[in-house]
């Protein structure tokens, strides 16, 4: 997802004190964690049907969850579904047609699937079916995408323009799943849309087929691939379309383009980035990761979301972050922010996916660095690091990039920021553009449409470039201390060390003085060095450090 820019001169949220304790409920546990509900059942499929009422803003539908079972069930399943929505009914499927109900019971957004048959009587590896009927009026979005849910709007020639945006929020505020990022359907998923005939809805992956009868259209999708559920989304609207292809890594690549009816002009002339970004994004991370179902990208009525295969774009056809240059170096202005942050989302966030929330910043600030890749690839290699550098500035350090675990909780919005800054420096200790792009590489083939925790990306990443990066991930990842480099000269020697460090933390700095470098690897005991150079010395620009 994108950051929020408040003003035009300042980026900020507004974030709770950095000593702020949370009183996590009983409903974030259910959410948030792998319970009993959740633990024993993996999705392999679902198949979400949906009937759009635009006049009255509600909707009504059904949803086949295809699962397995993976250890020995417990009482019941948990299924989430937020309020106001509510869930009808629920059968157990045998073969295509066969339904049998099955009893249920409600508790807050969370709905206990239980049968008169205990679940404990089935199989480990077994397959299992239910359906769901449900239906309701979704939650209006507040601020979307960051305060999500329903965007109930029309277009310039006042017909419905409608979608939906909902990361963090969670899946479940419109179609009731196991709204958990751990848990992807592995087989894909079928998506049906029932709208007005004189409308369209676009969803994720390829459109099977459309039907027009009786005054509705009917609009039959399918995703091939796994997919996260709050990447599952729909835009009905006026649109028109056009299709071209790439000759990619993997062969041809589909790239169809969504637009509003009065926008194809000045669409088609932003939207062709495209294809060069896509081949420097294949370039840095790899193959696009999913060829089966096509590179989308939809206009929105709100800034943006990483919809996987069906990218949501709402920058209003203007370079930068809605016209502005959020790194303050003017280089953003040389392409349209959303186009280029949103669609790196496609390796980190939807092949790549956290288990958990709380890692983040493995979506965020990988992506928000692939930002200053492109940057490269585009103006070349200084211009992308100063790119990344001028994102650094809008870090706030209010609390870690890492949230708390298993109550449905992210960390710092510096994910996104200090994330880059973290992708950077590695860089530079890497010392090794190749390998490290390597490393970048095959981060995405190592854990190919796989959810993951930060410690396996950690140990990944340390593993496939050689460096020690223990201390340097607490560090930057599980606090919120930005190293101070303090130092002073006498007789002639340096002194220096590293203040406000977690146990073993280091870095390799450059200093420039009197036309000549020398490198220095400060740690939290002082060091000291000959010095010929003076005072007027320069420290390497390249970490995320204050000096003293």
């Amino acid at each position: 997802m994108i950051r929020k820019i408040i003003s035009t001169l300042f980026i900020v949220w507004y974030l709770l004190p950095a000593n702020t304790t949370f009183a996590y409920t009983h409903a974030d546990t259910l959410r948030g964690s792998n319970g009993s509900g959740r633990d024993w059942w993996d999705v392999r499929k679902y198949d979400l049907s949906v009937e759009f009422d635009t006049a009255a803003k509600s909707i009504k539908g059904s949803v086949i969850i295809d699962f397995r079972i993976i250890k020995k069930p417990a009482d019941s399943i948990q299924i989430d579904l937020q309020e106001p929505m509510e869930i009808d009914s629920v059968f157990q499927r045998f073969g295509k047609n066969l339904l049998q109900r099955i009893n249920f019971t409600k508790d807050g957004n969370v709905y206990w699937i239980q049968s008169q048959f205990p679940f404990h009587d089935w199989m480990v590896n077994e397959m299992r079916s239910i359906k769901i009927y449900y239906h309701g009026k979704p939650r209006n979005a507040v601020n979307p995408p960051w305060d999500g849910g329903f965007s109930w709007k029309h277009d310039i020639n006042g017909k419905p323009w409608i979608t939906v945006s909902c990361q963090g929020l969670g899946a479940s505020v419109w179609w009731p799943c196991k709204d958990a990022q751990w848990d992807e359907p592995d087989d894909g998923m079928k998506m049906s849309f029932e709208i007005p005939g004189n409308l369209k809805a676009i969803s994720n992956g390829r459109l099977d087929s459309t039907v027009v009868h009786a005054g509705s259209a009917y609009w039959y999708w399918h995703v091939k691939n796994p997919i996260n559920t709050y990447d599952v989304t729909f835009y009905i609207g006026d649109y028109i379309n056009w299709h071209d292809t790439l000759m990619g890594e993997k062969g041809r690549l589909d790239l169809d383009f969504r637009v509003l009816r009065n926008n194809e002009d000045k669409a088609k002339k932003q939207f062709g980035v495209v294809k060069e970004m896509l081949r420097c994004y294949e370039y840095w991370m790899g193959p696009f990761p999913f060829y089966e179902d096509g590179y989308k990208l939809v206009e929105a009525p709100y800034l943006g979301m990483e919809h996987q295969s069906a990218i949501a774009y709402g920058n209003n056809f203007q370079m930068g972050y809605k016209g502005f240059d959020r790194t303050f170096t003017g280089i953003g202005m040389n392409f349209d922010y959303i186009i280029i942050h949103e669609s790196g989302h496609e390796w980190f966030g939807n092949n790549i996916t956290a288990k958990d929330m709380a890692d983040n910043w493995i979506h965020e600030g990988i992506t928000t660095y692939s930002e200053s890749l492109f940057a490269e690839c585009l103006l070349g290699k200084e211009k992308g690091q100063a790119y990344c550098r001028g994102e650094w500035q809008n870090t706030q350090n209010d609390k870690p990039i890492i949230g708390d675990y298993g109550v449905n909780k992210e960390g710092s919005n510096d994910m996104y920021d200090k994330g880059a800054a973290i992708m950077h420096m590695i860089r530079i200790m890497t010392n090794d553009d190749e390998k490290f792009r390597l490393m970048l590489r095959g981060l995405g083939k190592e854990f190919y449409h796989q959810t993951v925790t930060t410690q396996q990306v950690e140990n990944y990443i340390a593993q496939h470039t050689g460096l020690e990066l223990t201390s340097f991930f607490n560090q930057y990842l599980r606090t919120t201390n930005i190293p101070e480099l303090e130092y002073y000269i006498k007789n002639n020697q340096l002194y220096y060390k590293f203040n406000n460090t977690v146990s073993g933390f280091s870095l390799p700095i450059s200093i420039n003085s009197r036309e000549t470098v020398t490198s220095i690897k400060p740690t939290s005991e002082w060091q000291h060095i000959k010095w010929k150079g003076g005072y007027n010395m320069k420290f390497s620009n390249d970490f995320l450090i204050k000096v003293k």
